[in-house]
C-alpha cells in the first residue's frame, strides 16, 4: 500500500533580504500525526530562497519517513506555481533549487501542490519563527521537541521497529586518477577543483539538515577533504574509522580497467565475477566486506538513533547499501554511483534496515 503524508512548509525573511529561516512538517495523510519536523536558520537570504528550501527540507524528511505520495501545501504562491509548472523559473537564484526540489520529487510516485492561506500553515510558520529567533538571540537550535500528542509512525512493511541509525552515504569528489577511470584504491590523490566544488555543494546540500549528531570518514586524503567541507558548515568534528576506507587494489592501482585486464588477464578475468578473488598483493571483495560490515555495526553501537554522515568510497559505500538490502554481491557490479553522490542507509536497533536514497546528485552542478 502507498503511504502518503501531507507536507507542509514556509520560509521567511526579515528584510528580504535579511536573516532568514525554514520550517517544514510531514504529517500522516489525515493530519492527525506528526511524522516529522524541520527548522533552520539560513543566514542571509530572501524570502523565495527560504520558502524553497522549506520545500526541500520537507520533501527529503518525507522521504525519510517512506512516503510515495505526498501532498505539499505551502502559503508561497511562487513556489506552488513553480513546481506545479504553471509558472517560469526566471530567477537565478530560484532555478538550483526548483531544479534541486524537482529532482526530490522525481522519487515519489506523485507528488501535488497546494496554495494555502497562511492562517493555515501554522505549524510550519512557527517551526521558520523558532529558527530565526534562535539566530538572531545567537543561540543553538535543538531539534524541534515533538509534542505530547504526537506517536510514533507505526513501522512500516519491512517490519523494523524502533528508531533507526541513519547513515548519510557520501563518496567522495572527483581526483585525477577518477578524471582518467584508473583504479583508486590506497593511493592517496587530492580532489581536483571539480571534486572540491563538489565537496562544497554536498557540504551546503547537507547543511540544510538539522540533525546531523556527527561526521565519519575513511582515512584516506579524498574522503577527509569532502568531509572536511562539511564540517566547516556545520561546526563538527570529523571522525575517522579505517574499516571505511577503499579496497586495497594492489598491483593494479593506477591502472586503467583495460591496462589491467591487458597485464592481468586471468586473475583480472576471474576478479570480475568472484568477490573471493583479491588483485595482486591487495585485497578480495569478501574481506572488504568483512571489515564494512565491522564498519556498520561500530557506527549502529557509536550513534544508535542518530544522523550520522559517513564519507567514504564507491565500494564501501555500495556494501553498505548490500547490507541494508540484505541481497548478493551481483549489487556490487550492477549499482552505479557517482563521485559526491549521496545514498541513505538505515539500520534498526532489532536488526532490521532498509535504504532510503540512492545516488542523489540533484545538488551538483550539471
Amino acid at each position: 500500500m502507498s503511504v502518503k503524508v501531507v507536507v507542509e512548509a514556509d520560509g521567511g525573511s526579515r528584510g528580504n533580504p535579511g536573516p532568514a529561516g525554514y520550517g517544514a512538517v510531514v504529517f500522516s495523510a489525515d493530519r492527525s500525526t506528526v511524522l516529522a519536523e524541520r527548522r533552520l536558520a539560513l543566514g542571509t537570504a530572501t524570502n523565495n530562497v527560504a520558502e524553497y528550501r522549506g520545500l526541500i527540507a520537507g520533501l527529503t524528511a518525507a522521504g525519510e519517513v517512506g512516503a510515495r505520495e505526498v501532498e505539499v501545501r505551502m502559503d508561497s504562491k511562487l513556489v506552488v506555481e513553480q513546481m506545479s509548472g504553471r509558472w517560469k523559473v526566471k530567477h537565478p537564484d530560484m532555478i538550483p533549487l526548483n531544479r534541486e526540489a524537482a529532482a526530490l520529487a522525481r522519487g515519489f510516485d506523485r507528488v501535488s501542490y497546494q496554495w494555502i492561506p497562511r492562517a493555515q500553515n501554522s505549524h510550519a510558520d512557527r517551526l521558520a519563527n523558532e529558527a530565526m529567533d534562535a539566530a538572531a538571540n545567537g543561540d543553538d537550535l535543538a531539534p524541534p521537541t515533538p509534542s505530547v500528542t504526537e506517536k510514533p509512525a507505526a513501522p512500516g512493511w519491512t517490519g523494523a521497529v524502533g528508531e533507526p541509525t541513519r547513515l548519510l552515504l557520501l563518496r567522495h569528489g572527483q581526483t585525477p586518477l577518477s578524471v582518467e577511470r584508473r583504479y583508486s584504491g590506497r593511493g592517496n590523490p587530492a580532489l581536483t577543483e571539480l571534486g572540491e566544488r563538489q565537496a562544497a555543494g554536498a557540504a551546503s546540500y547537507l547543511a540544510a539538515r538539522d540533525d546531523i549528531a556527527a561526521i565519519v570518514a575513511s582515512p584516506l586524503g579524498r574522503a577527509q577533504q569532502t568531509a572536511g567541507a562539511l564540517a566547516k558548515k556545520v561546526g563538527l568534528e570529523v571522525s575517522t574509522l579505517d574499516e571505511l576506507t577503499e579496497t586495497d587494489f594492489g598491483e593494479w592501482e593506477g591502472l586503467t580497467f583495460k591496462e589491467a585486464s591487458t597485464q592481468f588477464p586471468d586473475v583480472h578475468q576471474k576478479w570480475r565475477g568472484d568477490t573471493s578473488v583479491a588483485a595482486p598483493g591487495g585485497e578480495s571483495f569478501d574481506a572488504v566486506l568483512d571489515r564494512v560490515t565491522v564498519a556498520r555495526d561500530k557506527l549502529v553501537a557509536a550513534y544508535s538513533g542518530s544522523t550520522v554522515v559517513v564519507v567514504s568510497h564507491v565500494t564501501p559505500i555500495k556494501m553498505l547499501l548490500q547490507l541494508a538490502l540484505d541481497v548478493g554481491p551481483s549489487l556490487l557490479y550492477r549499482l552505479h554511483l557517482d563521485l559526491a553522490s549521496l545514498s541513505i542507509a538505515e539500520f534498526y536497533p532489532d536488526g532490521g534496515a532498509s535504504v532510503r536514497l540512492v545516488n542523489n546528485t540533484s545538488y551538483l552542478d550539471q
